[in-house]
């Protein structure tokens, strides 16, 4: 969570040149370098990389931005002597550094430790949290210190209060796969069956949009509905209301969800990268039936209790009505719903309506 009382001016500068830099390419790489400076600023390391893991079937990869760390060029055989790797499981979101774990001698007897000096430089300290970033993927983002100057508390704090923006870099860049700029979106993107695209330039000019957008724009609303540029009103309203808002912000307020009928109808607001000229955003539009059962893997890694709530969220009941019809306290109801989107490894609602929509029809 982030508290801007936290950090002094000079720290939230830096954190705000982190939080941009996120957002100047969709593809990776790009972004991991772009954002590398600002944001070993922010959190006082030396180095960092990014390992995306997929659970089924398993297999992982390495993303360093800047100088190598020749360490993970041999990772999968030091995996099982990782340290870090099940702590950062068991609590998603949650950074984790080295001295939390070990004693200083334990840490020197590490073979991570010891095969690091041998390859230089050496990890003298590590810190590394654990992204969700869909069921099935997460990221593993480590940093490193070169120094015997073990990461802080407020270290762990200044990286917490980025979790979000960073899950979110990871999962356009993992929805795009390569950058897409000005009035284009990628092909395959734009060509997608199941999604509909509109690329809009604020206030209102659209630059583009791709022929499901306007299957279901014309199925969504009547013409009474639109702005004088074709874009629906609430659209335009909720797109203007986010390009005015801050960064943090954002992330509660970038996706737009209405149950209609038997379907939810869903879309998702993506800030695109912006090498050069206006900043521009792409509308994502998805319908979703109401009747999604609980996929048979969800459900395997969730309690009794957070499959009864689970159900309650596909119904789309909120966290008050959930509370109403199941008995429970609206604390507990909300303490559940957080522990389910973080064991699923989800990062809201329409999140988790869409992958749990995926998981019953893969697409």
């Amino acid at each position: 969570m982030f508290n801007p009382a936290d950090f002094n001016a000079e720290e939230l500068v830096v954190r705000d040149r982190a939080i941009a830099a996120f957002h100047r390419s969709k593809d990776l790489p790009e972004a991991l370098e772009a954002t590398r400076a600002p944001l070993l600023q922010f959190v006082q390391a030396d180095a960092m990389a990014l390992c995306l893991m997929h659970v089924e079937p398993f297999d992982f990869q390495w993303h360093v931005p800047g100088p190598p760390v020749p360490i993970l060029d041999g990772y999968a055989e030091l995996a099982q002597h990782d340290f870090l790797r099940e702590p950062i499981l068991k609590r998603p979101n949650v950074p984790i550094r080295d001295t939390q774990l070990l004693t200083r001698d334990a840490y020197e007897r590490t073979l991570i430790y010891q095969r690091s000096r041998e390859l230089d430089p050496p990890l003298e300290h590590i810190m590394a949290v654990l992204l969700p970033i869909r069921p099935g993927l997460v990221g593993a983002l480590a940093f490193y210190r070169t120094l015997r100057r073990p990461f802080s508390s407020g270290n762990a704090s200044a990286l917490s209060s980025l979790n979000e923006h960073l899950m979110n870099m990871v999962r356009n860049c993992s929805d795009f796969q390569t950058t897409a700029t000005g009035a284009r979106l990628l092909e395959v993107l734009y060509n997608r069956p199941d999604t509909g695209f509109i690329v809009v330039e604020p206030p209102s000019r659209i630059e583009l949009r791709s022929p499901r957008a306007d299957g279901l724009l014309e199925k969504w609303f009547a013409r009474s509905d639109f702005d004088s540029c074709g874009l629906p009103e609430i659209f335009k309203a909720q797109l203007n209301a986010l390009v005015r808002m801050d960064a943090d912000s954002r992330l509660d307020n970038n996706v737009w969800i209405s149950l209609h009928g038997d379907t939810y109808r869903t879309v998702r607001f993506v800030e695109m990268p912006a090498p050069d000229g206006p900043r521009q955003w792409a509308l994502i539009m998805n319908e979703i039936p109401t009747s999604i059962p609980l996929p048979a893997q969800m459900k395997l890694q969730l309690t009794p209790r957070q499959v009864d709530i689970a159900k309650y969220l596909l119904r789309n009941r909120s966290n008050k009505q959930i509370a109403e019809e199941s008995g429970l306290s609206f604390h507990t109801v909300k303490t559940h719903v957080r522990d389910i989107f973080n064991e699923l490894k989800v990062d809201d609602r329409a999140d988790f309506l869409y992958q749990a929509a995926r998981l019953n029809k893969p697409v």
